[in-house]
C-alpha cells in the first residue's frame, strides 16, 4: 500500500472522528447544537480537504469532485453554445471486417519471402483455421495492434486478378473519415482500391486507387491534378505500389490532402460531403510478383503470393455536425450523436420539434447555430 493510500486513510478516520464527535456531542446534549460547535466540525471539515488536496494530490477532494459534472464542451463559461465535435477515434478498432478469402479452410502451406541480398529464400508453414494458433482471421485486422506481436488475416494464395478480394468494413453510422490506413504483413498489392458508402452499404463511390498500371486497371490517369472542379473524386497513384518492404509496408489515404477547400472545410459542403462515410471498402485487384508463378516450381512460388494485413484503420469523428461531443448507444444499440443546441437526429441533423425559428444549420468554428 502507498504512502497516498495510508496517509488518506489516516486523514479519513480523522475526519470521520470529527463527524462522529459531531453528532454524538448532539445526542448527549439533548440535540442542542452551539454555533461554535458547527463552526469546528466545519474548519476541520475544510482542513482535512485542503491538507488532502495539498499534501496527496486531489485524492482527498475526489469525492467531492466525483459529484460535480464536467463542463459541457458544447457551451462555454457563460452557457453560450458553440461548436463541439465527438473525440478523434479510429472507428475501425474492435469490429467485425467481411472478407471474401481467408487461409485455412482447408489448411494449406504458405511460404513467407525474405531477401538476403541477391538471394531469396522462402519459409513455409501451415494456415490452418480450425488451429488458433496456426490461423489467420479477419478479426486480426482490427484487434490491438502490438508490433511486438503481430497478428495478420492472410487470404488464400494467389488470389491473382481479375479474382479480387475484399475487405468490407461497417462503421455502424456516419462518419467524417479523416484517413483509411492498412499494415502490410505481405507485400502492398500491386493494385488496390478504397470505397466508401454513405448509405450503410446500398451504394458504393470511389475513394482512392492505387496502382502501377492506373490506365489498365482503373481507367484513370497517374496522379491526376485535383482542382475545385473534382475535388471530390478518387485519383489514382502509383505512390506506396512498390513490392518492398515485404513486410511491414503502410498504404495510408489521408481523405483531405491536396483538396483544394480543405482549409475552408467548415464553409465546404462538397468536401463535408466526401469525408462522409457509414461503410468502407478494400480491393485488393492485383498481387506483386517475382514473375516466378509461372515457372518449374511454380507451385512453391504460388504459396508464396497471398495479401496479409495485420492493421486496418479508419481514422475520424463520429459525424454530428458541430453539434454533440460524443457519440453513445441508443435503446436499440445502435450508435448515435448526443445532440446538444436543440438538434436531434442520428448525426443532429435537424431541429428539436418547436426550435424551427430559423433552419438548421451545421455548426462552424465562429458560430454554433443552435436551434431556436
Amino acid at each position: 500500500m502507498g504512502q497516498k493510500e495510508i496517509g488518506g486513510q489516516r486523514l479519513s478516520r480523522l475526519f470521520a472522528g470529527s463527524v462522529l464527535g459531531f453528532f454524538a456531542s448532539l445526542h448527549f446534549s439533548g440535540a442542542r447544537i452551539t454555533m461554535q460547535r458547527i463552526v469546528e466540525v466545519w474548519v476541520t471539515l475544510v482542513t482535512v480537504c485542503a491538507l488532502t488536496e495539498g499534501v496527496f494530490g486531489g485524492y482527498g477532494l475526489s469525492m467531492f469532485a466525483a459529484q460535480s459534472s464536467p463542463p459541457d464542451p458544447c457551451y462555454d463559461e457563460n452557457g453560450n453554445p458553440r461548436r463541439c465535435i465527438p473525440d478523434f477515434v479510429n472507428s475501425a478498432f474492435g469490429k467485425d471486417v467481411r472478407v471474401s478469402s481467408t487461409c485455412g479452410s482447408p489448411a494449406a502451406r504458405y511460404c513467407v519471402v525474405a531477401e538476403k541480398g541477391e538471394e531469396r529464400t522462402r519459409d513455409c508453414h501451415t494456415c490452418d483455421a480450425a488451429d488458433p494458433k496456426k490461423s489467420h482471421p479477419p478479426a486480426y485486422l482490427t484487434d490491438l495492434n502490438n508490433p511486438h506481436n503481430l497478428t495478420c488475416w492472410q487470404s488464400e494464395n494467389y488470389a491473382q486478378y481479375p479474382q479480387n478480394v475484399t475487405l468490407t468494413l461497417s462503421l455502424g453510422k456516419k462518419f467524417e473519415v479523416t484517413y483509411v490506413s492498412l499494415q502490410f504483413c505481405s507485400p502492398r498489392p500491386e493494385s488496390m482500391a478504397i470505397y466508401k458508402s454513405m448509405d450503410y452499404g446500398k451504394s458504393w463511390v470511389p475513394f482512392q486507387y492505387y496502382s502501377t498500371q492506373c490506365k489498365k486497371m482503373y481507367n484513370r490517369q497517374n496522379k491526376a491534378a485535383i482542382t475545385k472542379q473534382n475535388e471530390q473524386e478518387a485519383i489514382c497513384t502509383d505512390s506506396h505500389t512498390d513490392m518492398h518492404p515485404l513486410t511491414g509496408g503502410l498504404i495510408a489515404f489521408s481523405t483531405l490532402d491536396g483538396r483544394p477547400s480543405a482549409h475552408d472545410f467548415d464553409n465546404s459542403p462538397v468536401l463535408q460531403d466526401w469525408v462522409t462515410a457509414t461503410d468502407i471498402k478494400v480491393i485488393f485487384s492485383q498481387l506483386h510478383t517475382f514473375g516466378d508463378e509461372n515457372e518449374d516450381d511454380s507451385e512453391l512460388a504460388r504459396d508464396s503470393y497471398f495479401y496479409a494485413v495485420s492493421d486496418l484503420q479508419v481514422g475520424g469523428r463520429c459525424k454530428c455536425n458541430g453539434h454533440a461531443s460524443k457519440c453513445v448507444k441508443d435503446r436499440d444499440g445502435n450508435l448515435v450523436c448526443e445532440c446538444k443546441h436543440n438538434t436531434a437526429g442520428p448525426e443532429c441533423d435537424r431541429c428539436k420539434p418547436f426550435h424551427y425559428d430559423r433552419p438548421w444549420q451545421r455548426a462552424t468554428a465562429r458560430e454554433a447555430n443552435e436551434c431556436v
